[in-house]
């Protein structure tokens, strides 16, 4: 398979090509890169949303009217939402990126079966260290054909107006210049179970610690917030699992034949069952590792284990921000006489 003018395969990109692809796109190359297991799958680049969005400004603006917005108005930013979004979901693709779309769709196909995929929003601007715009745009799950996923593709360029997503970037001041959005498609998981992992602890930053949680399902459930998900600590380097919760996992999510994904309830019999084996929990501390090493810092990682194959596949990879953050704060140089500082202030007075 080979990338074109507007579509570029996970097996072509990396973390450099992120002004092309986004951030979710430039990882899921990266992983695949690092010879980590991901969905195959491709990604529409800016260049072809560049190119729609260029199209809708020759009718009337666009970025000049999102920069005018008050990060405050509330009421203004919903009403510019609604209309960039419609705006942008009915837009027509050119010709040439219309066919390049649907053969890269028609070459997921295995054994001449075109999967169900997810088409996932992958701004140029998210999964940063510095900034995340992780939640902020959408994700479609379970899509079936080729016709809904061209349609998904729009809908995912219209959520960058989203209200969440633009207030955002009006509170930080980026200049809507410098904003873009790619769209991976990807082979969906019909998911056994799924979940997060940190290769740092999310409550405590410690770094040699993997923070694991998993449910039934699709993961869409864990990382919705819709199920309490199974939760364990693992020791990097060791392997000691030292913390292990096992939730009542009530619900999980499922993909429905036709397109689209329902929640339904869990059997009695598993609802209290860890959803990972001992054994599946050290092949991902052992995926969590390789991950932590490749990209040289910690990761907050979405994966899945396939239903049929039992395979372990990662969804997404990205800076952990929370701890890191924290890490940046400075801190007062220590000065050998901590009463000094009171010294300097009074020392002048009669």
């Amino acid at each position: 398979m080979v990338s074109t003018e507007y579509i570029r395969w996970f097996s072509d990109i990396g973390l450099a090509d992120r002004p092309q692809v986004g951030g979710k796109g430039g990882s899921l190359g990266e992983l695949q890169r690092a010879n980590i297991a991901v969905p195959p799958g491709f990604v529409v680049s800016t260049q072809a949303f560049s190119y729609c969005l260029d199209e809708l400004e020759r009718q009337s603006p666009i970025r000049t009217q999102v920069e005018a917005l008050d990060a405050d108005d509330l009421e203004a930013i919903t009403a510019c939402s609604q209309a960039l979004r419609a705006r942008v979901e009915e837009v027509a693709l050119p010709p040439q990126l219309l066919e390049e779309l649907l053969s890269a769709h028609a070459a997921l196909a295995t054994a001449g079966v075109t999967p169900a995929v997810a088409v996932r929003s992958s701004a140029t601007t998210e999964d940063a260290a510095d900034a995340s715009f992780a939640g902020l745009q959408d994700t479609y799950l379970w899509v079936r054909g080729a016709d809904e996923t061209v349609r998904m593709v729009r809908n995912c360029w219209a959520s960058l107006y989203s209200v969440e997503s633009m207030s955002y970037r009006r509170r930080r001041g980026i200049p809507e210049s410098q904003v873009a959005m790619a769209v991976v498609v990807q082979t969906m998981v019909d998911a056994r179970c799924a979940g997060v992992m940190f290769t740092r602890s999310p409550t405590s930053g410690d770094r040699s610690v993997i923070t694991i949680e998993g449910a039934w399902g699709l993961g869409s459930a864990v990382v919705g917030g819709e199920v309490t998900p199974d939760r364990w600590v693992i020791g990097k380097i060791t392997g000691e699992i030292s913390v292990r919760d096992i939730s009542d996992k009530a619900i999980r999510h499922v993909p429905l034949e036709a397109g689209g994904i329902v929640e339904e309830p869990v059997a009695e019999d598993l609802r209290r069952t860890q959803c990972m084996s001992d054994q599946d929990l050290q092949a991902l501390r052992a995926i969590a590792r390789r991950v932590e090493k490749h990209y040289g810092h910690a990761q907050d990682i979405e994966w899945a284990v396939d239903r049929y194959s039992g395979d372990i596949l990662l969804l997404q990879s990205r800076p952990e921000t929370v701890w890191s953050v924290k890490d940046q704060v400075p801190v007062a140089r220590p000065v050998e006489n901590p009463l000094a500082h009171v010294m300097s202030i009074f020392g002048g007075r009669k």
